[in-house]
């Protein structure tokens, strides 16, 4: 069984994908890089948790698990 992640980190994720996401793929390095380069975050734990639900969230869409309204502005 996985852990729960906190609101916080699934609402950011889910608004950085609505609004990067094609930046972001299947793999949690690179992720971890455009993150990097997107935004400062209070530290290096939190940013690897948002990197790895974005990672869950992009390979779900892959699977055609989930759909991820992105907008685009």
């Amino acid at each position: 069984m996985g852990r729960i992640k906190p609101r916080n980190i699934k609402t950011l994720g889910k608004k950085l994908i609505a609004r990067y996401g094609p930046l972001f793929t299947l793999e949690y390095e690179h992720n971890k890089r455009i993150l990097e380069k997107i935004a400062v975050f209070p530290g290096k734990n939190f940013r690897n948790k948002l990197s790895g639900y974005i990672t869950r969230l992009k390979k779900r869409e892959a699977k055609g698990q989930i759909v991820i309204a992105s907008s685009e502005t």
